[in-house]
C-alpha cells in the first residue's frame, strides 16, 4: 500500500501563508538592523519614494526609502556611493522578496551634510555661480546698507557698532530673519527678494550671522539661498560664522568676509582714514597751488622784462617806420607799373596808327564809295555813268558824279 503524501499530520502551507509566516519571522527577528553596501539601480518614481539595491561582493539587498525619509536627506544618493543604512527587514508579499525599509541612511567616510555641501557646490559651479568675472565691486562710499540677519543675535550688534564707528553718515536698514533652524532658508530668500525690489534704494546687502555648528549654519548652504544671492541686483557681502566656516552663500556672494565685523569693515570706509587722506590731499593741493603761483609769478616777471613791455611806444614807432617804408615801396611800384602801362599803350597806338586807313590816305591815297549804299568801289564794273560817289581823302570827303568810265586797255576821250 502506497504511503500518504504528504504524511498524515503534516501542515501544508499555501504559498501566501508561507510567505506571510516568513515575513512575520523576519520582521520580528530584525526590527532594526544596520547594513552597509554600495548603492546601485537607484530609481526615483513620481511618488517620491526611492528604490535601490545595496550590494557587496557576496549578495544584493533590495532597499526602499519611503518619501518621508527621502525628503529629510540633505544630499543626493547616487549609484556607486558607499552608504550605511539603518532600518527594518520587511517582506514584499506580492513578489515574495525581502527588503530593507530604510529609516536612516548616511554616506560612509563622510558626514551627510558635508556630502550635501560638496554636491551642491559641484552643481552650482557648473552653473557658473562662483565665477570671479560675475563678482561686482562694492561702492566706495555707500549711502545705505541693508543687514539680513537675526534681530537678536550678536552679529547685528557687531555690525551696527562697526558701521557706526567707521562711517556715521551711513544709513543702515535691518531686515530681520531667522538664521538657523527650519524655515530660516525661506526667510532669507524672501528677504533678498524684497531688497532686490528696492535695488535703487540699497547700495549693499550684508548677509551675516555669528558662529555655530555646521547644522546651525546650514540655511546658508541651501540651494534656494544660493540662487537668491546670485539673482540679487544689489552687491552681497557675507559674514557668516567664524574664520574657518565656509558656506555656499560665501562662495556665491560678491565679497566674502570671514566674520560679521569684517563684513562691516569691507563695506564702510574708515572715517579716520578718509580724514587722513583728505588732509593729505589738502596739503598736496596747497603745495601745488603755491608752486603754480610761483611759476606764474616768475613767468610774469619774465614777460614784464621784455622790451615790448618796458618800452611799449618803441614797438609802435617801429611799426610806423615799417609802414612808411612799405607805403613808399608801394608808391614806387605803382609808378613803375603805370609807366610800363603807358609805354605799352604808346607802342600799341603806334602800331595801330601804322595800320589805320587814315594813314594811307595821308600818303596820297583815297577811298571811293557809292553814295547810295556806301559800298567800297574796287572795280570799274561797280559804277555806271551818272552814279554818285563819295571819295574819302586825307582831310575830308568829295562827292562827285561819274561822267565817264575808262577801263584798263581802253583809250580815254
Amino acid at each position: 500500500m502506497a504511503a500518504l503524501f504528504p504524511p498524515a499530520g503534516v501542515i501544508v502551507y499555501s504559498v501566501g501563508e508561507l510567505t506571510r509566516a516568513i515575513k512575520e519571522l523576519l520582521e520580528d527577528a530584525h526590527p532594526s538592523v544596520w547594513v552597509q553596501g554600495e548603492v546601485s539601480n537607484l530609481a526615483r518614481p513620481a511618488s517620491g519614494h526611492l528604490y535601490l539595491t545595496l550590494k557587496d561582493e557576496l549578495a544584493p539587498l533590495k532597499t526602499v526609502i519611503y518619501r518621508g525619509v527621502a525628503l529629510r536627506l540633505r544630499y543626493d544618493l547616487r549609484d556607486g556611493m558607499q552608504v550605511v543604512a539603518r532600518g527594518r527587514i520587511g517582506v514584499y508579499e506580492p513578489r515574495g522578496e525581502y527588503q530593507l525599509l530604510v529609516e536612516e541612511i548616511q554616506p560612509r567616510g563622510i558626514g551627510p551634510l558635508e556630502l550635501a555641501f560638496r554636491q551642491l557646490k559641484e552643481r552650482l559651479s557648473l552653473l557658473g555661480h562662483f565665477e570671479p568675472a560675475r563678482k561686482r565691486p562694492l561702492p566706495r562710499y555707500p549711502r545705505r546698507v541693508c543687514l539680513v540677519t537675526s534681530a537678536t543675535g550678536s552679529a547685528v550688534r557687531d555690525l551696527l557698532e562697526v558701521l557706526g564707528r567707521r562711517w556715521p553718515a551711513l544709513e543702515v536698514w535691518v531686515c530681520p530673519v531667522r538664521v538657523q533652524g527650519d524655515g530660516a532658508a525661506g526667510e532669507i530668500v524672501s528677504a533678498l527678494g524684497l531688497i532686490d525690489r528696492l535695488a535703487g534704494e540699497i547700495d549693499v546687502i550684508i548677509l551675516a550671522r555669528g558662529g555655530g555648528s555646521l547644522e546651525d549654519l546650514w540655511p546658508f548652504n541651501d540651494e534656494a539661498v544660493a540662487h537668491a544671492v546670485r539673482r540679487s541686483r544689489v552687491p552681497v557681502v557675507t559674514g557668516i560664522g567664524h574664520e574657518d566656516d565656509l558656506t555656499i552663500a560665501d562662495l556665491v556672494a560678491d565679497v566674502r568676509a570671514l566674520t560679521p565685523s569684517e563684513a562691516a569693515e569691507r563695506v564702510a570706509p574708515d572715517r579716520a582714514e578718509v580724514a587722513q587722506t583728505l588732509e593729505g590731499l589738502r596739503g598736496r593741493l596747497r603745495f601745488l597751488l603755491l608752486r603754480r603761483l610761483e611759476e606764474s609769478k616768475a613767468r610774469l616777471e619774465q614777460l614784464a622784462d621784455r622790451p615790448c613791455f618796458r618800452r611799449p611806444t618803441e614797438r609802435v614807432r617801429d611799426g610806423e617806420r615799417r609802414l612808411d617804408e612799405l607805403g613808399e615801396r608801394l608808391r614806387r611800384a605803382l609808378e613803375r607799373l603805370v609807366e610800363r602801362g603807358r609805354q605799352r599803350l604808346e607802342s600799341a597806338a603806334g602800331r595801330l596808327h601804322g595800320l589805320s586807313p587814315l594813314a594811307v590816305l595821308a600818303r596820297g591815297y583815297s577811298l571811293t564809295r557809292r553814295l547810295d549804299d556806301l559800298s567800297v568801289v574796287r572795280r570799274t564794273e561797280q559804277l555806271a555813268e551818272g552814279d554818285w560817289i563819295v571819295t574819302q581823302v586825307s582831310g575830308g570827303r568829295v562827292v562827285s558824279r561819274v561822267e565817264a568810265i575808262t577801263r584798263e586797255g581802253e583809250g580815254g576821250s
